[in-house]
């Protein structure tokens, strides 16, 4: 094959050593634009993996790269005039410069032509005179421009800057230290790539970056290879006590907004893009050389194992596209997280140091305790306050005047078998073995203050006495056979009602016994229901008296926590939303218009239940929608219901419209609940719950811990385990009042052996290895070795 490669970067050499390592006949041309010795950044860092890889298929480069790596296991974060460390991490990185000066020495001795100082081709005629054409050419890729009618690509520019800098201080670990300067929050991200230097990011809020006069240097048209000095010398004085007298070292250092990249397809025809002209990840996850040699290896792996080039390109896209996207959506949880760094700085440096570590949910809490026990241990100690250590989830909560034995709730779901808005023994069954499994709190599906305030027919009410007499049965069980509370939610179905049950077709009309259904403003929820009337004042006034009647009602069927439904598209949600709330009265138009009616609702709601008894607000935090309510829409409506006297905000999303696009992933909304935990939550006291896709414990105990939210709900995993939170306990070795096992359970609560197990293994060795533990290695420079 004739090959030719856009781009001389790691990416595009390490490629053309490997393609032309496994079929010497290619004939593999690579373009630079810059010379052989021009390089811009410091270090680069790899993953354990990445290098093993890079060993297989290149012995002779790994051994190379392997005499220049600065190794260490530490990350230390100082924050506050402390430092914490977590061990066990495993990092390896090096000069960019010498990395480089490796591939290219390795490009020579296998014959590739290597032409620097030149700009490519034109793409059009290469793509006819070469069989592959690979654009390596960066995050600002020509090539990809060229062809963005195939390749779809997204540019994301985030609302942080940057500045890539190095220093001479040779640091011993991966460095995060967060400064509270007067302009606001600052970090450095640091870590030592050899004998003689480091990495030294600093990173920051563009409005801290206003703040700070760095807007005044930054705006001066810089010549090729120019750095922001005037700049520099501010980060230098900001920085002192971390740099001492050491010098930061620049190298065409300016300030960047960092730019996530997306591509819908890499290839088109026979021209592939690769490294950062496909995608980018944020720095403070991993490095971009790292992703952009794995990108060659896959694709010179699959250009060698496929028949035609379609076919391997098309291979290439498949195999790597789902481990680009994983590590973005790993990158892009750190990204927000330093985005939004200044709502964590209240926390205790203990904390911080866990959130910090946990910030992209790829290290969860057992992760990191298998990684430093000891770290994690501080952390959780911390978390107890005054009382025992265990792992996160089974602490005690005080919510209001209630006392809540562990931070877990079974999470509100519809099941959709009422009688005429009665629940019967399904109900019993349902909730009943749910509060047996372990929660502190059980919640039921939401119950409907009216029958015309009904999803389905098959939807609970609280409308009528034998409906209250049902609960009451329910709620007696809960209270006599279970440790569990259980609360009730309470909401009207609004503009969404009057459809099939869920298994019937979600959300379509009912074909016969249809019922008329109401909203903030006379708009369908999809093309295929019905047009719901608009609330006039006296409508609304008896909403909110149906509201008040089956609050009293829940109040005497003894529940313990009351949830008003403000989430999902329903009656109250429905006026949240400028989607859905198109009024042009004092109910409709602003955000505080718009809260009008929820609150009112609310206020009478809180005036009937007992005041010795917890409310709650569930809302949802996105529409996920464009003009639709967003997270710092959400922010504002929780601080509302706070301002109220709310006592937790149950923080879901969407389903407010039909046209929703969400971007579903594990824990996916919890970042939500993250915010407005730290926003809200620390200013007002209110309590924050978050849900949805969290299903195992290590991630509720990373949610905890990290101080994303104070109680956690899980929902389907429930309905696979009932008895999650008990099994959770045994799972943990947790034995306490955290989890309390039914009298006739309790012979069951040790986790049961699984299959054939072996015994102890003999004494094979003379001498024992030593016993492991932390790895704590630092990094200390050595001699130096021959580029």
């Amino acid at each position: 094959m004739r090959i030719a490669v856009v781009g001389g970067g790691p990416g595009g050499l390490y490629f053309a050593a490997l393609a032309k390592q496994l079929n010497p006949s290619h004939e593999i041309t690579v373009w630079e634009r810059n010379a052989a010795d021009d390089t811009f950044g410091f270090g680069v860092v790899f993953s354990d993996e990445t290098l093993g890889a890079i060993e297989n298929a290149d012995p002779v480069i790994y051994h190379r790269m392997a005499r220049h790596f600065a190794r260490w296991d530490d990350i230390d974060v100082h924050y506050r005039d402390t430092v914490h460390t977590a061990g066990g991490q495993g990092f390896a990185a090096m000069s960019r410069k010498v990395l480089l000066q490796i591939l290219q020495e390795r490009a020579f001795e296998l014959g590739i032509d290597v032409q620097f100082s030149t700009a490519a081709p034109d793409v059009d005629e290469l793509r006819r005179s070469h069989d592959l054409v690979l654009a390596a050419d960066g995050l600002n890729s020509a090539v990809r421009t060229r062809y963005a009618d195939t390749f779809a690509p997204s540019l994301d520019a985030r609302r942080s800057k940057y500045m890539w800098l190095g220093t001479d201080k040779v640091f011993e670990a991966f460095k995060f230290y967060v400064a509270e300067t007067p302009h606001g929050v600052m970090q450095i991200h640091g870590y030592p790539y050899g004998n003689d230097g480091s990495t030294f990011i600093v990173e920051m809020h563009e409005d801290v970056w206003e703040r700070a006069g760095f807007a005044a240097h930054a705006d001066h048209t810089f010549a090729p290879g120019e750095s922001d000095e005037k700049s520099i010398d501010i980060v230098r004085d900001l920085f002192a006590d971390v740099l001492g007298d050491h010098r930061i070292l620049s190298n065409n250092s300016r300030w960047i907004n960092f730019t996530t990249v997306r591509n819908e397809r890499w290839h088109d025809g026979n021209v592939v893009i690769l490294g950062d002209a496909a995608h980018t990840a944020h720095f403070s996850i991993g490095s971009g050389t790292k992703l952009a040699m794995e990108d060659a290896l896959a694709l010179a792996a699959c250009l060698h194992e496929n028949p035609t080039v379609e076919s391997a390109l098309t291979a290439y896209e498949a195999e790597r596209k789902p481990v680009v996207v994983s590590v973005q959506r790993a990158a892009q949880a750190s990204l927000e997280w330093f985005e939004n760094i200044d709502q964590y700085v209240g926390q205790d440096p203990r904390q911080f140091a866990f959130n910090i570590m946990t910030r992209s949910r790829r290290i969860t809490y057992d992760n990191l305790k298998l990684r430093d026990q000891e770290f994690v241990a501080d952390a959780d100690t911390w978390f107890a306050a005054d009382g025992p250590t265990c792992p996160p989830m089974f602490q005690p909560f005080t919510l209001g005047s209630l006392e809540l034995n562990n931070r877990i709730l079974v999470s509100s779901m519809d099941m959709y078998s009422a009688v005429d808005g009665v629940p019967g023994d399904f109900h019993l069954v349902h909730l009943g073995s749910k509060a047996m499994g372990g929660p502190a709190v059980v919640m039921t599906e939401m119950v409907c203050v009216s029958p015309a305030g009904r999803i389905t027919p098959g939807c609970t009410g609280l409308y009528t006495a034998e409906q209250e007499q049902s609960w009451t049965r329910i709620v007696d069980f809960v209270h006599e056979r279970s440790s569990a509370k259980i609360g009730v939610q309470l909401g009207h179905s609004g503009r969404k009602g009057s459809t099939k049950l869920m298994w019937d077709g979600i959300d379509t009309p009912l074909d016969d016994g249809n019922w008329d259904v109401v909203s903030a403003s006379p708009l369908p929820y999809s093309d295929k229901n019905q047009t719901p009337t608009e609330l006039d004042a006296t409508s609304m006034a008896a909403i909110e008296a149906e509201f008040v009647h089956a609050t009293e009602a829940a109040a005497r069927a003894g529940f313990d926590i009351l949830e008003l439904h403000c989430a999902h598209g329903y009656l109250l949600s429905s006026f949240l939303s400028p989607l859905s709330n198109t009024r042009q009265d004092e109910f409709g138009g602003s955000p505080e218009n718009r809260l009008r009616f929820p609150l009112r609702v609310f206020d009478a709601v809180r005036a009937a239940w007992p005041a010795d008894r917890p409310m709650s607000v569930r809302i949802s935090a996105t529409d996920w929608a464009d003009g639709g309510n967003d997270v710092d829409d959400a922010v504002a409506i929780a601080a509302a219901f706070a301002q109220r006297g709310v006592d937790v905000v149950n923080v879901s999303s969407g389903q407010v419209v039909s046209t929703e696009k969400p971007q579903y992933g594990r824990s996916y909304q919890t970042p939500f609940a993250d915010r407005i935990r730290n926003e809200v939550g620390t200013k007002y006291g209110t309590a924050v719950i978050a849900v949805g896709a969290i299903s195992s414990h290590d991630d509720v105990n990373s949610v905890l811990l990290a101080g994303r939210a104070d109680l956690v709900a899980i929902g389907r995993s429930h309905l696979y385990d009932p008895q999650w939170t008990l099994h959770a306990a045994a799972e943990q070795g947790y034995v306490g009042p955290g989890a309390v096992w039914p009298a006739q359970f309790a012979a069951g609560n040790r986790k049961p052996p699984t299959g054939r197990t072996d015994g102890p293994p003999p004494r094979l060795s003379l001498v024992r290895d030593g016993i492991s533990g932390t790895r704590h290695a630092r990094w200390t420079p050595r001699p130096s070795v021959p580029a």
